[in-house]
């Protein structure tokens, strides 16, 4: 069978995919599975035989929706929607009217939202993993987990030798920005955090970003401190997965370097702001004793993933010492 999964939004989520989607993969030889999302990221699938990604436009429209129907249905057997918004709903039915089995995930947004907004039952949920597993079992499609990391990409591995050398003392990325002002440290804290690493000359920082304003930030930081070098925008995506291997930890908000860092198997020390890991975006594998978060605010979650305001115009939940970080290392 050829089984058409969705995950259109954001690096994070779809890297989330990636421990189930393997499972899928070893478990199910003789099926054929394709991934579909909105970004070039077929490097997090190439290992898998039976996977094949493809790219949508960033701007697919309604009668984007209409085109892909009419030029995949007779291909695909089954649907699993992993998005579930409307676009995705209306292409899931379109494909359910040509006769193919559809299945779409259960996030929960309802009781999300409760928690976040309204700050009523306040416990922890399934995981976004946990909510993949329970689309692909009700898909008729079971998975284990045994996914561990990626192998190794030998080609990207050569040119993250060649441009960075080989590895000396102590590696330790860091990611400072998410898309949200509420789930980033204040440039104060991270700052402070690469001085005291950089103290200790056996240390090399890596700083991971994305978009045109933060590879610019890194590179000016870079350009300041010593033993510091920008990767932002850089690499492709598997040089950058690559470079995560050789690294001896990460730094990171709750963001999606989090979960490409557990891709490749790599301890992630992530910092959660606004943000809770009790509604599921925890990284695969990784240890709740390496998250640092204000647990004594009651006003945390105030939001799923991630916002530009604060109720109380304090940012209190961004008021975490580089020393509390630097701890876990």
């Amino acid at each position: 069978m050829t089984y058409l999964i969705i995950r259109l939004a954001t690096l994070g989520s779809v890297a989330m995919t990636v421990p189930v989607i393997d499972s899928l993969s070893r478990r199910y030889p003789d099926d054929r599975f394709i991934i579909t999302s909105k970004k070039p990221l077929g490097a997090m699938f190439a290992a898998m035989p039976n996977v094949e990604f493809r790219e949508v436009d960033n701007h697919l429209g309604w009668k984007g929706v209409w085109q892909i129907w009419r030029e995949w249905r007779d291909e695909i057997d089954a649907v699993i929607d992993l998005q579930a918004v409307l676009r995705t709903r209306v292409f899931s039915l379109l494909m359910w009217w040509s006769g193919k089995k559809v299945t779409q995930v259960h996030y929960g947004r309802i009781r999300k939202h409760l928690i976040t907004v309204w700050g009523v039952g306040k416990r922890q949920l399934p995981s976004e993993f946990e909510r993949y597993r329970d689309a692909f079992r009700r898909a008729g499609l079971e998975t284990d987990d045994a996914f561990e990391a990626l192998p190794v990409n030998k080609s990207a591995a050569r040119n993250v030798q060649k441009v960075f050398g080989t590895k000396k003392g102590r590696w330790i990325g860091l990611a400072p920005f998410a898309k949200s002002r509420s789930n980033m440290l204040p440039y104060r804290v991270t700052k402070e955090v690469i001085e005291r690493l950089i103290a200790d000359k056996e240390t090399r920082v890596f700083l991971f970003g994305a978009g045109k304003v933060e590879c610019e930030m890194l590179r000016q930081w870079a350009s300041v401190f010593p033993q510091t070098t920008s990767v932002a925008g850089g690499l492709k995506l598997e040089e950058e997965l690559e470079l995560m291997r050789h690294l001896d930890v990460m730094i990171c908000m709750d963001s999606a370097n989090q979960h490409l860092s557990s891709l490749v198997g790599l301890r992630a020390i992530s910092v959660w702001c606004a943000t809770h890991p009790m509604i599921g975006f925890m990284g695969w594998k990784q240890s709740p004793n390496n998250i640092v978060q204000r647990n004594e605010l009651r006003c945390r979650p105030c939001t799923c993933h991630g916002t530009n305001h604060c109720r109380y115009r304090n940012y209190a939940c961004r008021q975490i010492e580089a020393e509390t970080i630097l701890q876990h290392i």
